[in-house]
């Protein structure tokens, strides 16, 4: 028979048993003074080899509070995760009422996580289209909601928060007149000068002109516009209203007795709508400017020359068309970025991908409308 070995420290002995246990004893208090440093010891003491069987004498302790509890706990999870047996021996009334708050007795192994399934293709497929069609529910019930707001606006002119409207025009316009401009002009100066490439061949100089200003005018500037403005303001409507719904900020204006629609989508509506033809306007002017420096310093043309060329092309139907997509673009991108922002739900990540999926939806539907314009007009 081997002779048990015992191990003493100031805070605890530990001796072993036949069968690979170990009786631990405890004693004094273990309060928040001590027990940091006992658990600590007993972590370095269990380390190397973990019993098979743990029994703590308690006799001697004096005083326990919730960190001795947590020495306990820890001791208990530690045989938990061997599949070791655990008990407590001679434990006093207070420490067992102690014990019984923290529900000591029904501390039970942690569980495995279970694995997650893979689910297969025709499921994720289907959970797609579902979610597809609830987005496409709510798509239509929020068209009527802004065409029901609109109608109401009409009625009633001064229901309509002019002050929100011009700020929205301030940071969807003015704003972005910069970049919209910055971006146009370096559009046409590339296209200028790669089919100057092209047709200073045939000796046809002249043609840039017409090329720049009738693709710029066209299809171009109202589409440059529409994306520069829906990665500006799209997202911002998104990020706004999405950062109200989950501070609760919508449910407090329903409850205040306003419409939420009218409120906060009609002056970001508007907005859009009277400013994108602008900008749109100016993105022509400068993308034609940035053709006619490439016609000045490269091609040999005059200025008169380039703009006469330009003002032959172009149409006034071609100028309405531009300035009509453009309209129905800034509808596209105030639209898509509310409804993504009234779709939050949960915390900031569901802000951050609505302000995504706006961008993303609102750059889809322009190049999927800007399509359908051209078919029409290809059939008219």
């Amino acid at each position: 028979m081997s002779t048990p070995s015992i191990h003493r420290s100031h805070f605890f002995e530990a001796a072993s048993v036949e069968d690979g246990g170990v009786v631990l004893h405890l004693w004094g208090r273990m309060d928040a003074d001590r027990s940091p440093v006992l658990l600590r010891e007993l972590d370095g003491f269990f380390a190397e080899a973990p019993p098979s069987s743990l029994a703590v004498e308690l006799s001697k302790v004096t005083f326990l509070d919730d960190f001795g509890a947590l020495v306990l706990i820890e001791l208990k999870r530690l045989m938990m995760r061997t599949n070791g047996a655990f008990r407590l021996e001679n434990p006093s009334v207070e420490i067992q009422q102690v014990l019984k708050t923290f529900q000591f007795e029904k501390l039970e192994k942690e569980a495995s996580l279970p694995k997650k399934k893979k689910t297969g293709v025709l499921v994720r497929l289907g959970d797609s289209a579902i979610a597809h069609v609830k987005d496409f529910r709510y798509l239509i019930s929020f068209i009527g909601a802004i065409v029901l707001a609109l109608l109401y606006v009409c009625r009633h002119p001064r229901s309509l928060r002019t002050e929100d409207t011009f700020s929205c025009m301030q940071r969807t316009g003015v704003d972005a007149l910069p970049i919209v401009c910055l971006i146009s002009f370096l559009l046409g100066l590339i296209m200028a000068f790669m089919s100057s490439v092209q047709l200073k061949q045939f000796g046809a100089n002249i043609y840039v002109a017409s090329l720049v200003s009738l693709s710029m005018v066209r299809e171009l500037g109202p589409i440059m516009t529409a994306i520069i403005v829906a990665g500006r303001s799209g997202s911002s409507f998104a990020a706004e209203i999405g950062t109200m719904k989950i501070s609760e900020e919508v449910d407090a204006l329903f409850t205040m007795g306003f419409d939420p629609t009218r409120f906060l989508v009609l002056p970001k509506l508007i907005a859009a709508v009277i400013v994108v033809p602008m900008l749109t306007l100016f993105s022509d002017v400068f993308a034609i400017l940035g053709g006619l420096l490439v016609g000045v310093t490269m091609l040999d043309l005059t200025t008169s020359s380039y703009m006469s060329q330009t003002m032959k092309t172009l149409s006034s139907f071609d100028i309405t068309l531009g300035l009509v997509k453009s309209g129905v673009f800034a509808m596209l991108i105030a639209w898509i970025g509310c409804l993504r922002g009234f779709q939050v739900q949960g915390g900031a990540a569901s802000v951050g991908q609505a302000t995504t999926s706006a961008v993303v939806s609102s750059i889809f539907l322009i190049i999927l409308t800007d399509s359908m314009f051209s078919v029409v007009l290809r059939y008219w």
